[in-house]
């Protein structure tokens, strides 16, 4: 950073500052940790005789061991595109209103996620249901290991419940799909040719100012050879939407690039695995009785309410784990 031509092409160096930056809090953390065994040491020798001693004892204990935790997961996230910002994608499957209802559901519960570990939002394209929930969602999640770490999503979630849209509330199976890539720099060569590339503009359904709602500002942008197809609307002008949405083109095609690459080593692991993308990789029961479990790794929890409002690093970490003993 201290060559003189550092500066010279902004991109590079951005990308720079933000490993240092992200090694330098490493750094930190790993210093904070061995601090606060320090301090609980010194602790447990007061806390025998002193209650205040006690109570902080058991909370530099909850904290130590929930940073311990986090550095576990971050361990385990070794790969090239873990570091980088990630491209989520959620769609309705079957199951009509309840299945738009539920895709919904998943879109608060990564929303909350998101949240929690302060990571920044932004909405790429929101299609709302007929009657509730949401068709699909794309949006965008910036922070440090975001893809890595919701690349455990990566599948079909199916939920069993008591319909709240019949009158007889009868039990209804959903399904939703969440498709998860890394945002890629723009330094990355992925070849898009213009004649490969249908862009058609329409009007916006989504919530939005009136300029959104009254002009064909959002854009889907389908790419022939590989028949992906993205949209966007939620940017005020038609040329952001486009240039928006050829983000997240790129991002894909690089993806499924980086899949082909994978097909072979799947192959010989698949003897070893649950699943597949694609395949059914959690379920989410509300009746007859309450319980999350994954497929891949039999991980499960009762606390359903906890689970959809965005605590889902215990399902994270085993699949991270499950995945490194391939």
């Amino acid at each position: 950073m201290a060559a003189t031509d550092f500066w010279n092409d902004q991109e590079k160096a951005q990308r720079t500052l933000q490993h240092r930056a992200r090694l330098e809090r490493d750094i930190n953390t790993a210093e904070g940790q061995s601090r606060l065994v320090d301090d609980i040491e010194v602790l447990f020798e007061f806390a025998q005789s002193d209650e205040a001693s006690a109570d902080e004892l058991r909370e530099s204990i909850r904290r130590l061991t929930g940073e311990v935790e986090e550095s576990e997961t971050k361990m385990l996230l070794g790969g090239e595109n873990d570091p980088r910002n990630a491209i989520v994608a959620i769609n309705a499957g079957a199951g009509g209103t309840d299945a738009q209802d539920w895709a919904e559901m998943l879109l608060r519960m990564y929303l909350r996620w998101a949240e929690r570990r302060g990571f920044k939002i932004e909405m790429i394209d929101h299609q709302l249901g007929e009657e509730a929930g949401i068709k699909s969602a794309t949006f965008r999640v910036e922070g440090d290991y975001a893809y890595g770490l919701l690349s455990s999503e990566v599948g079909v979630h199916r939920l069993v419940r008591q319909s709240p849209f019949n009158a007889g509330q009868s039990r209804e199976t959903s399904f939703a799909s969440v498709f998860v890539t890394p945002e890629i720099d723009e330094d990355i060569e992925v070849e898009i040719l213009d004649k490969d590339l249908r862009i058609d503009t329409y009007r916006s359904t989504g919530a939005g100012g009136q300029h959104i709602n009254t002009t064909d500002s959002a854009v889907r942008i389908t790419h022939a050879p590989t028949g992906i197809v993205v949209t966007c609307q939620n940017q005020r002008s038609q040329h952001q939407n486009r240039d928006v949405a050829m983000r997240v083109l790129r991002s894909r095609l690089y993806d499924l690039e980086l899949a082909k690459k994978r097909a072979e080593t799947d192959r010989l692991a698949e003897s070893k695995r649950d699943i597949s993308f694609g395949s059914q990789i959690r379920n989410y029961v509300l009746h007859p009785y309450r319980l999350v479990k994954d497929v891949r790794t039999k991980h499960e929890t009762g606390d359903v309410d906890a689970v959809l409002d965005g605590k889902i690093d215990d399902f994270v970490k085993e699949y991270l784990l499950a995945r490194r003993s391939i």
